[in-house]
């Protein structure tokens, strides 16, 4: 009967009782929402701060408050921070060669939540981000990539808790900048070595 397309009484009963479960479970979701939000409300500010970090939706900014608070005092530095929650990549590194570094055990939900605002945010066009992403993607792989990403989210979650500063996104064209300065201090210093009295301006647009 199935194979034909059939579709009788008991076909009809059990379709029934499936969507009925799964209009209760979006029932019982709607009602934990509810709850999240009224226990967040105190935390409106906070929470409207992280959102504005590229790949941070509300979700994920909750689970950053429940998770961390919003008194930074609690750690010593960002650093504390990323070690405490365990996102931050291992440095195994022998003669020049970058070895396997796992990143640490730390809080589980935390990381999740991280990482999911990290690929969510390597898709976000015009930001810095997605840029570093990119650059890293290339020279780590996709995971590590993720990781690297993650871990400045949480920087930056660190800092705007810490401070009660908006974010202020780089752009994606910051790290192009950065290269080029980079370039143009080496090559001054290799002119000055060879003895020339080297002084740069920028070109006029």
């Amino acid at each position: 009967m199935a194979l034909n397309g059939n579709v009788d009484d008991h076909h009809r009963f059990l379709l029934r009782l499936q969507f009925e479960r799964i209009m209760a479970a979006e029932t019982d979701l709607e009602r934990i929402d509810e709850r999240l939000r009224e226990k967040l409300a105190p935390y409106a500010e906070p929470l409207g701060w992280l959102m504005r970090i590229p790949g941070v939706d509300w979700v994920t900014a909750a689970t950053i408050i429940a998770e961390i608070g919003v008194d930074m005092s609690a750690f010593h530095s960002a650093d504390h921070l990323a070690s405490w929650t365990g996102i931050c990549p291992g440095n195994n590194r022998s003669a020049g060669k970058q070895r396997s570094g796992k990143i640490r055990k730390g809080n589980v939900y935390l990381k999740a939540a991280l990482v999911t605002a990290a690929i969510a945010a390597s898709k976000t066009r015009g930001c810095y981000l997605r840029e570093k992403h990119r650059r890293l993607r290339a020279r780590c792989g996709e995971m590590r990539a993720h990781v690297a990403i993650a871990h400045k989210i949480l920087v930056a979650a660190y800092h705007i808790l810490a401070t009660g500063s908006d974010y202020q996104d780089l752009g994606p064209t910051y790290l192009d900048q950065i290269d080029q300065r980079r370039t143009a201090g080496q090559l001054t210093r290799r002119l000055r070595d060879l003895g020339y009295d080297v002084q740069i301006t920028p070109k006029a647009a």
